[in-house]
């Protein structure tokens, strides 16, 4: 299981701001090894937001996603105290849920 991501979300502007920084290896399937085989593909596919019930981004990735990568968007409504959740899942069938408070 990769390693809980780091995620911030803050108030401001009657929206809330989130950061999400994700720990994945994101191989493209495209490099070889130091035997000269091909490192299988391993990527994450689909990443979604939560806040109370209602998802605010649901997204579609491929393997030219850079190695642990790095998410930002603003969404309006949430107020300090709600909580959101992230979710991705990868190509391999593996999936990590974590949650934050908004600041």
């Amino acid at each position: 299981m990769a390693d809980p991501m780091r995620i911030r979300a803050k108030a401001k502007d009657g929206g809330v701001n989130v950061k999400i920084l994700m720990a994945h290896e994101m191989e493209t399937g495209q490099r070889k090894d130091s035997a000269g085989k091909p490192i299988p593909a391993h990527f994450i596919q689909h990443v979604s937001v939560t806040w109370q019930g209602k998802v605010v981004l649901s997204a579609n990735w491929g393997p030219a996603i850079s190695k642990n990568p790095f998410l930002e968007f603003d969404f309006k409504g949430g107020k300090k105290g709600d909580k959101i959740q992230v979710t991705w899942t990868d190509n391999k069938g593996d999936t990590r849920t974590d949650e934050a408070t908004i600041n």
